[in-house]
C-alpha cells in the first residue's frame, strides 16, 4: 500500500525512491512485524484470558504437560496480524506472488481459527472434522495450481520444479502438477500443525524456514543472481521477500511470548496458516522439492506419526517411538523440553544452510 502511495511521489521527495528497493521494504516489514507482535501481543493475550480461551491438554500426552492446561491459545491471531499488516503496507499489491501467498495464509488461517473456535469455545474435543479441513486444503491447492497453470508469469515452467543439486534441469510434473500442489499445501500445513507441541518449537522452526525462503525469493526475482546461479528467473518473485521478512519478524515477536514457559500458544489458527504459506512459497518459487530440506524437521515430525500409526496397526500394537510426534519421544527419554526445542532449532538452521548450498553444489 505504501509502495503504491509513496513511490509515485519520488519526483517530489527523493527519499520515496527507497520504496523501489525490495531490501528496504523487507527490512521495514520485518521490524514492523516484530513491533506489532510485541506490542499487540499482551492485549490479545489478556483478551484470550478474559474469555477463558485456554488450551486443552490431551490425556495421552506427557503427564507434565498438564500444567499447561488453560494457557491461552489461538495466539495465531497475533501472528496473522503481524504478518499481514506489514505485507499489505510494504509489498506490491498488484503482484501475483503477493496475492497468492496472502490468499494461502488467510485461507488456512480461517480454517485454523474455526478449528480452534470449535475446540476451545464450543468444547468439541476434535474441533473441525478432519475431512472439512482437508477439503479446505484441497480447494486451496486446486485454486493456486490452476492460477499458476494459467498465468503468463510462469510461462514455460508452469508444471515444472527446480531440482536441487542438478544444474539446468527441471522436473516436469505434467498432469500430476495440481495433485502435487495439493499434496504440498496439505502436507506442509499439517506438518507444522503436528510440530506445534512444545513451547517455541514450531514458531522457531517456521521463522528459520521463512528466513531461507526470503533469500530464495530474492534470488529468484533477480535476473542477475538467478542467472549466475543457473536457476529459473521469475519476474516479480522478489516481492515474496517482503512477505517472508514479515513472517520472520512476526515469528521473533511471537516467540517473545511463546518461549518456555509459554504465555500463549499459536493454535491451529497460526500453525495451519504458516504451514500453508510455506507450501505456497515453495510452489510459487518453483522450489517444491527444496521444501523437503528446508522443512526437514517438519517432514520428520510427520513421518514419525505415520510410522507410529502403521506400526501400531500392523505390528500388534507395537510402537516405534515412545510417543509421536517425535519431539515427545525425546521428552519421554528424559530430555528437558528446552533441550528438545533448541536442538531441533539447531537442526533447522543446519538444514537452512544445506538448502542454500544446493544452489552452488550442482
Amino acid at each position: 500500500m505504501l509502495y503504491h502511495l509513496l513511490f509515485p511521489l519520488k519526483s517530489y521527495f527523493f527519499g520515496f525512491n527507497l520504496f523501489k528497493y525490495i531490501t528496504f521494504r523487507s527490512m521495514l516489514a520485518a521490524v514492523t512485524a516484530l513491533l506489532i507482535s510485541i506490542l499487540v501481543g499482551p492485549a490479545i493475550i489478556r483478551m484470550l484470558k478474559k474469555h477463558q480461551i485456554g488450551e486443552e491438554i490431551r490425556e495421552e500426552g506427557p503427564g507434565w504437560h498438564k500444567k499447561k492446561k488453560g494457557t491461552p491459545t489461538m495466539g495465531g491471531i497475533i501472528i496473522l496480524i503481524a504478518v499481514l499488516v506489514p505485507t499489505l503496507l510494504f509489498a506490491r499489491l498488484d503482484n501475483i506472488f503477493t496475492q497468492l501467498v496472502v490468499l494461502a495464509t488467510v485461507w488456512m488461517g480461517a480454517f485454523g481459527f474455526l478449528d480452534d473456535y470449535l475446540k476451545v469455545i464450543k468444547k468439541k474435543p476434535k474441533g473441525l472434522i478432519g475431512r472439512y479441513k482437508l477439503a479446505g486444503q484441497i480447494t486451496l491447492g486446486i485454486l493456486i495450481g490452476v492460477i499458476v497453470l494459467k498465468s503468463s508469469v510462469f510461462s514455460g515452467v508452469n508444471t515444472k520444479t527446480f531440482l536441487p543439486f542438478f544444474k539446468d534441469y527441471m522436473l516436469n510434473f505434467g498432469w500430476l502438477y495440481i495433485p502435487m500442489v495439493i499434496f504440498v499445501i496439505a502436507g506442509t500445513s499439517n506438518s507444522v500443525n503436528l510440530t506445534d507441541g512444545l513451547d517455541g518449537l514450531a514458531i522457531g522452526l517456521v521463522g528459520i524456514a521463512f528466513l531461507a525462503w526470503a533469500i530464495i525469493s530474492y534470488i529468484t526475482g533477480r535476473v542477475d543472481f538467478s542467472g549466475y546461479l543457473n536457476i529459473t528467473y521469475l519476474p516479480g518473485a522478489g516481492e515474496l521477500t517482503v512477505f517472508c521478512a514479515s513472517a520472520v519478524g512476526a515469528a521473533l515477536g511471537f516467540l517473545w511470548y511463546n518461549t518456555n514457559p509459554a504465555e500463549v500458544f499459536m493454535g491451529d489458527t497460526g500453525s495451519l496458516a504458516l504451514g500453508s504459506a510455506l507450501g505456497a512459497l515453495a510452489i510459487l518459487t518453483k522450489k517444491e522439492l527444496l521444501l523437503v530440506i528446508i522443512g526437514g524437521v517438519f517432514v520428520i515430525e510427520s513421518l514419525s506419526v505415520i510410522l507410529q500409526v502403521l506400526s501400531f496397526r500392523y505390528r500388534g500394537g507395537r510402537r516405534i517411538f515412545k510417543m509421536a510426534p517425535i519431539h515427545h519421544h525425546y521428552e519421554m527419554l528424559g530430555w528437558p523440553e528446552q533441550k528438545v526445542v533448541v536442538r531441533f532449532w539447531i537442526i533447522g538452521i543446519l538444514l537452512l544452510l544445506l538448502s542454500l548450498t544446493t544452489f552452488k553444489v550442482r
